[in-house]
This record gives C-alpha cells, sequence and structure tokens, in this order.
C-alpha cells in the first residue's frame, strides 16, 4: 500500500494523547501541537491495482459576522410624489471588509402583536459601509400614522453570518 502523505515521526507524547483522550472519555478531535492539519483519509486503487491512501485537507473558514453600527427607519410626506416615503438607512461594516457585507433588510414588526407587516431590502451606496432604501407609503403594508412598529435591520455577509439592531421608526404619531 502506498501513501502520499504520513507524519515521518512521532514523539511518544504525541503516541500518548490520543490513548489518554480515549481513556478519559473525551471526544471530539486531538491536535497536537506540530500535526498537520485536520484531514479526511480516502482509501482507494490505483491503475495497477494498489491500495493508496489519499489525505485530504479539510480548509477551515474564519469569518467574521457583520456589524450594524446604526440604523435609522421613518415617514414623511412627499408633495412631489403626494405620498408618504418610508426610509430606511443602516451603517454596517464587517471585520472580513465592508464588501463582505452581501445583504441588509428592514423587517417590520407591529411591537403590540409580534405580528410581521413587511420586509423591505436596502441597497448599497458608492460608500461601502451605507444602505439605503426610500418606498412610497403606498407600496408597503406600513401605515405612517401608526406608532406601533419596530424594525429589525438584518444584515447578512457571503457566508450568512447576520447582525441584527432594532430601531423604533419616527412617523406622524411619534410627534
Amino acid at each position: 500500500m502506498r501513501q502520499r502523505w504520513m507524519p515521518t515521526s512521532r514523539s511518544p507524547v504525541s503516541l500518548a494523547l490520543p490513548v489518554l483522550a480515549t481513556v478519559l472519555g473525551a471526544s471530539g478531535c486531538v491536535f497536537v501541537d506540530g500535526e498537520p492539519p485536520p484531514q479526511s483519509v480516502v482509501v482507494t486503487t490505483d491503475p495497477m491495482g494498489e491500495e493508496v491512501v489519499v489525505y485530504e485537507e479539510v480548509i477551515v473558514v474564519e469569518n467574521s459576522a457583520p456589524y450594524i453600527f446604526s440604523a435609522d427607519a421613518g415617514c414623511f410626506w412627499d408633495a412631489a410624489y403626494r405620498d408618504d416615503i418610508w426610509t430606511f438607512e443602516a451603517d454596517v461594516d464587517d471585520a472580513d471588509s465592508p464588501f463582505d457585507v452581501v445583504a441588509v433588510y428592514a423587517d417590520v414588526y407591529d411591537e403590540r402583536t409580534g405580528i410581521w407587516v413587511d420586509s423591505l431590502p436596502l441597497y448599497p451606496t458608492d460608500d461601502p459601509y451605507f444602505w439605503v432604501s426610500d418606498w412610497a407609503g403606498h407600496s408597503t403594508y406600513l401605515d405612517c400614522h401608526y406608532g406601533g412598529y419596530v424594525v429589525d435591520f438584518v444584515a447578512y455577509d457571503s457566508l450568512d453570518a447576520i447582525d441584527i439592531i432594532s430601531v423604533y421608526p419616527w412617523t406622524y404619531a411619534t410627534y
């Protein structure tokens, strides 16, 4: 049997650790300093019929969740449109990069009943940290005269890590 990769030497300590872990009833993996990264083992045969052991490295991805620094929501009257305009804004960053943030949503709930009312996407701007969205009142299920909403801003990164912040929107009922 041929092997592509095999540790060349093992110290007595590294040989004893798996035995100790088994004896002590530990579960999971034992990593010893100086050992190769976690791997999966695949046994296959080559064209000559010999067994070949292939070690495939497991790639460990480190990901930081996005962080919403601030968010704001509310509505105002727009005379040009002759309609209420709902506006949603969020300042979002990610330790990996602000470009790792792939989506931001404003999920609106009725605070008194806990019922979901509407979910509105925010859009990135030229500033990679700033996301914004404006909606005509008639295009949403929201009422600018109702003061019982809470808005959950949810930011997603490329690996679906999230951050959530809740704000109370300013409406005509809050003035």
